[in-house]
């Protein structure tokens, strides 16, 4: 591929994928961004918007028309990836796209049976081009993603004991996935991590001095987390995948820093404190 790919961004009115969408768009590559209802995504002026369902076959066909790579994420807390994935590649192959970034998640690959593991396994078996990202933890679940609402309310309220955990902003993320584009960086696969551990009371620190608000981390039982997922309406797939991500947080395998993101962009991560003084202004209100 040269300058001017066309890359389809999948998820692309969610965090990760709005982001890449607004890396790629400060490139020379044309981002296409693709989302299950695209009439309400709010793209800039001008750029094509296409319709992808991975559970309606004929949309990801159409959506894999005439582009280059794809930027490819499952659905949040989906233990059937691979089910909904898998058929993705295989139909990107077959539409001879060249490239796939796929977003995985951190530590996967230190479990065969994880649904992303399943999934980079098959993408790296395919034998389409792929670089393979697998970040932790979102800084942006604090500011517009599902922690926002609890520090509405003065608190974050997890099952995620006192461990560490390298939050990564979306927006290095998403920087690492343009320039894996741009620079044919394929076979990479990526752990990326912020630069530094932080365990939720000193994430509510750096909030509160940020924001001028006190807020605090109140830490919860697994049972009680859950339970307060399902109370707002979480299906319980994704209610027994999100324990078993805690449950990872609080034996304390996402403390883990890389130096990944440096070498795939050549800076250092966004810290906590960053994204937080860039972020301040959602919580003051």
């Amino acid at each position: 591929m040269s300058d001017g790919k066309r890359i389809l961004v999948t998820g692309a009115n969610g965090n990760l994928g709005g982001a890449v969408v607004r890396a790629l768009a400060n490139s020379s590559m044309t981002a296409i961004a693709a989302g299950t209802q695209p009439e309400k995504m709010q793209m800039p002026q001008g750029m094509e918007v296409r319709k992808i369902d991975y559970t309606q076959p004929d949309t990801v066909a159409a959506a894999l028309n005439g582009v280059d790579g794809i930027f490819l994420v499952a659905p949040p807390l989906d233990p059937e990836a691979p089910a909904k994935l898998i058929p993705v590649i295989d139909q990107a192959k077959a539409a001879e796209v060249r490239h796939i970034v796929f977003n995985s998640a951190l530590g996967v690959d230190q479990n065969e049976t994880a649904p992303l593991r399943v999934v980079e396994k098959h993408l790296m078996a395919s034998g389409l081009e792929y670089t393979i990202l697998r970040p932790n933890f979102f800084m942006e679940n604090f500011s517009s993603g599902f922690v926002a609402p609890m520090i509405s309310q003065g608190g974050i309220f997890l099952a995620a004991g006192d461990a560490g955990t390298s939050f990564i902003s979306v927006a290095d993320i998403a920087a690492v996935a343009a320039t894996a584009f741009e620079k044919e960086q394929f076979g990479t696969e990526y752990n990326l991590t912020g630069p530094a551990a932080l365990d939720h009371v000193q994430a509510a620190k750096i909030i509160s001095e940020a924001s001028g608000r006190q807020i605090q981390y109140h830490p919860l039982t697994e049972e009680a987390m859950l339970q307060g997922a399902r109370d707002q309406g979480m299906p319980e797939g994704a209610v027994q995948y999100m324990g078993i991500l805690y449950a990872v947080v609080r034996n304390g395998w996402m403390a883990a820093v890389t130096d990944d993101v440096e070498k795939a962009i050549g800076r250092p991560p966004t810290t906590f404190g960053e994204f937080a003084r860039l972020h301040a202004a959602v919580w003051k209100s």
